[in-house]
């Protein structure tokens, strides 16, 4: 049985994904998963209500 924190949380989960993660082979990518051009347009407009 894995061990589990009060909220439900997986310790050895969260372990084997911070493993993954410092060697570089985490499966999640947060970079495919942002809209850069969105994110310009919006930093354009917040640009432009501060002025």
């Amino acid at each position: 049985m894995p061990k589990e924190t009060m909220a439900g949380t997986n310790v050895n989960k969260v372990r084997a994904q911070n493993q993954a993660s410092a060697a570089g082979n985490s499966d999640v990518e947060f970079a495919s998963d942002t809209d850069a051009q969105k994110v310009r347009q919006q930093n354009q407009k917040s640009a432009a209500k501060k002025k």
